[in-house]
């Protein structure tokens, strides 16, 4: 029985010794700092400025695409991007296309609040509407 467990022992010891060298590996694997400004600079993030690491997590400042000034943290592991305050990563410009293929004309008076682009425009029919559109994908999800 002894020479049974013998095996089984070791066995459970290389595991959790190769367990705990590949999670080392993986901690050692943070991001590099031009990796974190090409993450911000992909999800339309500009001006990315005073970047740092600190407490285990990338600090930077930027615009968003909406042109809000942002603080931003980024996990270091994973590029999870973790702003102050809600941005949009479509422009104006970028609704205003999203829109105008969409059918709508007369494109004005664009606002991002509360987490969404507001505008006002024509529909289709020619009517005037005001447009509640959602910040990532650009479609129109209700009216005000």
């Amino acid at each position: 029985m002894v020479h049974k467990l013998a095996p089984l022992a070791l066995t459970l010891a290389l595991g959790t010794l190769a367990l705990g060298i590949s999670s080392a590996a993986v901690a050692q694997q943070a991001m590099t700092e031009p990796q974190v400004q090409s993450r911000l600079t992909a999800q339309g993030y500009t001006k990315v400025h005073d970047l740092k690491f600190k407490d285990g997590m990338w600090h930077a400042e930027a615009r968003s695409a909406n042109g809000s000034r942002v603080d931003l943290r980024i996990d270091a592991s994973t590029g999870q991007v973790y702003p102050d305050e809600q941005v949009s990563r479509l422009s104006k410009d970028d609704v205003r296309a999203a829109l105008e293929t969409q059918g709508y004309t007369h494109v004005h008076d664009l606002d991002f609040d509360d987490g969404m682009w507001k505008a006002k425009a024509r529909n289709p029919a020619d009517n005037p509407v005001k447009l509640k559109i959602d910040a990532t994908s650009g479609k129109v999800v209700g009216t005000y």
